[in-house]
């Protein structure tokens, strides 16, 4: 596959900046793989394609508040630092992206909060992924965390042009998520509303929990045409013992096996082993995948719209099949459907 296959043209206002005043009502495009059936609906609608004892994969990661903005020592520069990855928790070490980059050197201190409450220097210039900076801090780790937490704001993707507000820290996070790690939200999740989630449980669908940490790697431009040379971004994986057993079992009995996220997709499908059934992890993963693919485990996805060009568009692609996507994204457009992590969602079964 060839990275032009993926080009098509989002009219601007189809890229959405604010959630749905409800995480349940926003539109549901259900694309049946084994026929040209598509249908629309809403998204509380999504369980009456599912019965008792079907299974639901989500998501826990939770979204950090990775953004802040900083001043640089002496010429009082403004900073735009994103917390990427943390490197090494007792020495506050952080990969991160620093803009404008060019004003930045090894060794310089920048300074965030009102009152300049942190303080951090610059160590590395050369990483692949950006900057490498030290927290100079001397407290508790957790009053640290703290002071990220006061300082940081959501880190709502770029796309949206707009500043962070107080509604994003709960909406560019799913109600699930627990395990902190990610820096981009897994958008399916964001749809699954408390009452959903309920009404799951009285019908009787069961679901479980993995961690896959968004990082920004699925989402950087791709500068191949040939797929198979783009390397993604690792990302951090926990997929316990407890869960497996659960999967497998759901598996087993030949239950749907219904996946929320691409991102969720890939962290299945990284764990999968050649007896049919997934293996615990503690660790990365750094799995492409675009069509042609055969999935192995999960019968059913649930994901949004996502942008031209974008590795999570090739994924739904391997998942849905290249000819049917990409015909049902005209459609998508066609019908007005919303884009991006805070638009509309598709089921494909």
């Amino acid at each position: 596959m060839k990275l032009s296959q993926f080009k098509f043209t989002l009219p601007e206002e189809l890229l959405v900046k604010y959630p749905t005043p409800n995480r349940d009502e926003s539109r549901l495009m259900v694309v049946h793989r084994d026929s040209d059936k598509v249908e629309h609906k809403q998204f509380k609608d999504v369980l009456d394609y599912f019965e008792e004892k079907d299974f639901f994969i989500f998501n826990n990661s939770r979204v950090f508040p990775a953004r802040l903005f900083g001043n640089k020592e002496k010429t009082g520069a403004k900073i735009e630092v994103f917390l990427l990855r943390e490197l090494n928790p007792s020495q506050h070490l952080w990969d991160v992206l620093v803009n404008p980059a060019r004003k930045i050197r090894i060794g310089n201190k920048l300074y965030f909060g009102e009152n300049e409450e942190l303080v951090a220097e610059v160590i590395d210039n050369t990483t692949s992924r950006g900057r490498t900076l030290r927290f100079l801090y001397d407290g508790p780790y957790e009053e640290f965390k703290r002071l990220l937490h006061m300082i940081g704001e959501t880190p709502i993707p770029e796309y949206m042009e707009r500043d962070a507000e107080p509604e994003d820290i709960e909406r560019y996070q799913s109600i699930f998520a627990v395990n902190e790690g990610a820096v981009v939200a897994p958008a399916s999740g964001l749809h699954f509303s408390r009452e959903l989630m309920k009404r799951m449980q009285i019908k009787g669908v069961d679901y479980d929990y993995l961690t896959i940490h968004n990082g920004l790697g699925a989402y950087r431009d791709i500068d191949v045409e040939d797929l198979t040379k783009h390397k993604i971004d690792s990302e951090q994986i926990l997929v316990t013992e407890e869960f497996c057993k659960s999967a497998n079992r759901a598996k087993d009995r030949r239950a749907k096996i219904c996946v929320v996220g691409t991102s969720t997709l890939r962290a299945v499908e990284t764990v999968y082993s050649t007896d049919g059934h997934l293996k615990p992890r503690d660790g990365w993963t750094n799995l492409f995948l675009f069509p042609p693919y055969e999935f192995k485990f999960a019968d059913s996805l649930i994901t949004n719209f996502h942008l031209p060009y974008s590795t999570l568009l090739m994924m739904t692609a391997a998942f849905g099949g290249y000819d049917k996507i990409m015909d049902v994204y005209q459609l998508a457009i066609k019908e007005k459907y919303r884009f991006g992590a805070y638009g509309d969602a598709m089921l494909i079964i």
